[in-house]
């Protein structure tokens, strides 16, 4: 928890909670539903976070390419 023999910051300890916080969602996620799906559920949740904060601060290009990314999932596994 602790990087070059100091402890954390404030802003630090909040980003590596938060890391540890979605490990935790993707393991639980990829144990009840297998790998593939749980590992696209988790994506698909942390992607529909970052679309809505990007889509409040304006930015529509980050939710079109998630759109394209999510078609040619789909496309891939449907063809």
């Amino acid at each position: 928890m602790t990087m070059a023999s100091r402890p954390l910051t404030k802003v630090e300890r909040r980003k590596f909670n938060r890391a540890q916080h979605e490990k935790k969602i993707r393991e639980d996620l990829i144990g009840r539903h297998g790998n593939d799906l749980g590992n696209f559920l988790s994506w698909l949740r942390i992607m529909s976070i970052q679309g809505t904060q990007r889509f409040r601060d304006g930015d529509t290009s980050f939710i079109r390419d998630v759109a394209l990314a999510l078609e040619n999932v789909y496309r891939h596994h449907n063809s």
